[in-house]
């Protein structure tokens, strides 16, 4: 169970957590789309008093749960929390979209829709946006404080190309939905990067800096207050309050240039840019990269750090450990993610790696898309392996083993418009709703279900 917001407790679950590898007996199997993986026995060192278990017969059940001729799909990472399902699990968020094949501009709307799982997922579309992505669709995120109801997304204004965020309230208007509020900041126009795990605030940035500096996570034709300014002084990481709207600019990049001046060259001019602001599960911690020349120059050039910050703006540490992939908060201080291609737990306080959650006959690519369950009880990891992507379920307490049939991804694997794998837990923690290729070729959303947990 989560600890509450400003206090960190250790779950049970986490004394089983072992400081070394754990290793992995498997089979050999070959895996098809729309098919159930059964009987998966594996045995796995997992325990700190030297134990040795069976896992128990597992499945995972694939079912596409949208269908074409238009696409569908939910958008980022289930990183913090990110759930597609309202609190009750009745209702789905998705992005309903035309095309898949470029980047949308401010005259390409998408439908902002509600899959019912009472009515065989029907779709009914509440509203529409033109601030979206294929990576991170327009950050769906369900009000912590009202998530029966509420959720946020991000738009832009069309004849101003500004950026800002909804919140939406589908019982509002009798029933047929309603935007309750928007966030606008006409001066420096920012829009939702994350909503805190425990509600009451989020965090924006610029998506037209985005735009400009990593395509893929930004919103193309958008206004950019900044375009000419490397490290400007008001732009950054943004606190805005839920309740009453009112916004404060937490870390600057002016911060972050000095923070980065004895390890970077051309500090000075290179322009930076943030991705991922990730909120832990107490409130109290956010984690994020500052990073520049994504586009024109190789990995090892690049600026990629990782920084971690409270979330009124206080203690902003650089954290010279790098942690890739796209990290997942555990509990407290410890966040998931890959270092020396090892899929670890690193300790934010201490600035170290504490844990490792198994090898790389468990965990094949560390660097893939992961996400914790909401009980925190499950951990999936997914990679890409040619046209197909993978998903492993990792058990926390008992460190059992599942592999989910391979999900189609098509070409669509690098670029802007690729296809991440993109795990999204339910609020039961037994399913995760991912995309896919449909036989058709259209982009769709698809359950993987854990059976027999």
């Amino acid at each position: 169970m989560a600890a509450s917001a400003g206090e960190w407790t250790e779950p049970p679950l986490a004394f089983a957590r072992s400081h070394r590898d754990e290793s992995l007996e498997s089979k050999s199997f070959s895996m098809q789309m729309k098919l159930t993986l059964s009987s998966l026995g594996c045995a796995v060192a997992a325990f700190v008093f030297n134990s040795t278990a069976m896992a128990a017969e597992m499945s995972v059940a694939v079912t596409q749960i949208t269908h074409g001729p238009q696409h569908h799909y939910f958008g980022y990472i289930g990183q913090s929390r990110t759930v597609p399902w309202n609190a009750n699990g009745r209702y789905i968020l998705a992005l309903q979209v035309p095309f898949q094949d470029r980047l949308p501009g401010t005259n390409d709307p998408a439908d902002v829709c509600l899959l019912d799982t009472q009515a065989n997922y029907a779709i009914r579309v509440v509203d529409r946006t033109r601030a979206w992505n294929p990576q991170q669709g327009t950050m769906f995120y369900w009000n912590p404080e009202h998530p029966e109801t509420q959720f946020f997304f991000n738009d832009r204004d069309q004849k101003t190309g500004k950026v800002f965020t909804v919140l939406f309230d589908i019982s509002a208007d009798g029933g047929k939905g309603k935007r309750v509020r928007e966030y606008r900041f006409d001066d420096s126009p920012v829009a939702n990067g994350g909503v805190a795990q425990g509600g009451g605030y989020f965090t924006a940035i610029n998506y037209a800096r985005m735009a400009r500096l990593r395509p893929v996570t930004g919103y193309p034709e958008t206004a950019d207050w900044t375009q000419d300014v490397a490290a400007p002084k008001d732009d950054g990481i943004f606190r805005v309050d839920v309740k009453t709207g009112e916004r404060k600019l937490i870390v600057s990049f002016a911060q972050l240039k000095e923070a980065l001046r004895d390890i970077t060259e051309r500090i000075d001019e290179r322009h930076l840019f943030i991705n991922h602001t990730l909120h832990n599960r107490n409130n109290d911690l956010i984690y994020f990269y500052c990073r520049a020349d994504f586009e024109n120059m190789p990995q090892g050039k690049r600026v990629n750090s990782p920084f971690s910050v409270r979330p009124d703006g206080t203690g902003l540490t650089r954290h010279d450990t790098f942690i890739g992939g796209h990290p997942e908060w555990e509990w407290g201080p410890h966040i998931i993610g890959s270092h020396d291609n090892q899929q670890v737990v690193y300790d934010t306080a201490q600035k170290k790696v504490v844990a490792s959650l198994g090898g790389k006959e468990v965990f094949p690519n560390p660097e893939g898309d992961i996400a914790l369950s909401p009980d925190g009880s499950w951990f999936v990891n997914s990679h890409r392996e040619g046209e197909y992507h993978h998903y492993t379920f990792l058990e926390m307490k008992t460190r059992r083993v599942v592999k989910s049939p391979r999900v189609f991804l098509s070409n669509w694997n690098r670029g802007a418009l690729r296809l991440d794998p993109a795990p999204c837990w339910n609020r039961t923690s037994d399913a995760i709703v991912v995309p896919g290729i449909a036989p058709d070729g259209t982009r769709q959303m698809f359950l993987l279900e854990l059976k027999g947990a």
